[in-house]
């Protein structure tokens, strides 16, 4: 228990509560955004799934386009400030969605570029996140900061899924898109009250913008166990798009009922989550990578049980377990980068792992429809279950992704309880 008790007395310390807060509160706004866009999109005079699918494009490109300059910006500039930014954008984009939801006037253009504007805000906030939290909190505290965040995110993904429906029905669109902007605007609040002192600041940059990317490549490509994972992440990410985007609700409809069986498994899903990240309050694995890595590996489950025509509880419980793994990576991952590479480097880092890892997702959304029907949907999941299993197992070949050890002094025994 005494262990417990220090995990969660970081909740103590001021600035580190205000971010939790602000990303909590940022990321139930994010899990309301998307069914609230899509249904008031849908529901414009006129629109089809090909103007919902040029409104969601909008708001995707911009995020792959400026992702490697929002990691310049955060490395240059102080990463409150930048996430302070990148918030307040997503406040006045949605709200900007809001209203014309509300007064009827919603030309396609104004829809995209507001969209777009959210894209340039995730750009801006992912890389910025990844650096502040060293910036936050001791060194010793790292995985555990990483572990509270997910697990506040979590619970707010899982509380979206539930709300986001409900408040469309209840309040309509455009009002369910103010409290997304609401969302949003106070977690640009909250950042603000951080205040970090200018020590703790990131250091400002007197190079262009190729120089600092040059130099962020040159850190990111100098480690084999960053560079391969990435690697492996993004072909893993394009099988997980067109199971979980495509072909898993093309099955769900087609022969397990519909989407009461498709949102069982994505619960599934949401509660492994949280349940991963409060395992990682205890988890101090001497070799992180080489665990995150072979915690990849059962994420394939669901949708392997999903192509063999496995009963609907496995595959719910294939995907609890998935929630577990991923959560896990993701803590082992991020505190693995904040360790290992350079506070001045760490968001140009970051926004290469996230261009990397995420890029390949959009081919796999484009080519599961077609592969879906060339050789069915249930085979096509069990192929992308295959794909992830080998890369999996490709990225284990790498001495870099094997060997990577935590000192001593940064990955303390566990506790025995008390």
């Amino acid at each position: 228990m005494a262990g417990v008790r220090r995990d969660l007395g970081l909740l103590g310390d001021r600035r580190f509560a205000l971010l939790l807060a602000a990303r909590t509160i940022s990321v139930l706004g994010t899990a309301f955004a998307p069914v609230a866009l899509a249904f008031g999109v849908l529901g414009l005079p006129g629109a089809t799934a090909t103007t919902l699918s040029a409104v969601l494009t909008a708001e995707a490109l911009p995020m792959v386009l400026f992702i490697l300059v929002g990691g310049v910006i955060a490395d240059r500039l102080p990463r409150h400030r930048v996430m302070m930014v990148g918030e307040s954008l997503n406040a006045a984009a949605y709200f900007c969605l809001a209203a014309m939801m509300l007064t009827g006037w919603t030309p396609l253009p104004a829809l995209v570029i507001a969209s777009a504007v959210s894209g340039v805000a995730a750009a801006v906030l992912f890389p910025a996140l990844t650096g502040i939290i060293p910036d936050v909190v001791p060194a010793d505290r790292l995985q555990t900061a990483n572990a509270l965040l997910g697990l506040g995110q979590n619970v707010s993904r899982v509380a979206g899924l539930v709300l986001s429906g409900a408040a469309v029905v209840l309040l309509g669109s455009g009002w369910a898109l103010i409290v997304s902007g609401a969302m949003f605007a106070v977690a640009a609040v909250l950042i603000v009250l951080l205040r970090l002192t200018p020590a703790e600041r990131a250091a400002g940059g007197g190079h262009s913008v190729l120089a600092e990317l040059r130099d962020g490549w040159r850190e990111f490509v100098s480690r084999q166990w960053l560079w391969v994972v990435v690697a492996q992440f993004s072909i893993l990410v394009m099988a997980l798009q067109a199971s979980h985007g495509v072909l898993g609700p093309l099955v769900a409809k087609e022969s397990l009922g519909g989407a009461p069986a498709w949102s069982a498994v994505l619960a599934g899903e949401a509660v492994g989550m949280i349940v991963g990240v409060v395992v990682t309050l205890r988890l101090r694995p001497r070799r992180p990578i080489l665990v995150a890595t072979l915690l990849t590996l059962p994420t394939a489950a669901p949708y392997v049980l999903l192509g063999l025509d496995a009963p609907l509880w496995t595959v719910v419980g294939g995907a609890f377990v998935m929630g577990v793994c991923f959560d896990i990576f993701g803590v082992l991952w991020q505190t693995t980068m904040q360790r290992e590479i350079p506070a001045e480097s760490l968001s140009r880092v970051s926004s290469y792992d996230a261009l990397g890892s995420l890029m390949f997702g959009p081919l796999g959304l484009l080519l599961a429809g077609p592969v879906a029907i060339a050789v069915g949907p249930r085979p096509a999941l069990v192929a992308c279950g295959a794909i992830i299993v080998l890369v999996t197992l490709a990225a284990l070949l790498a001495p870099g992704v094997r060997g990577l050890r935590v000192a001593d002094e940064e990955a303390p025994a566990v506790p025995a309880p008390s």
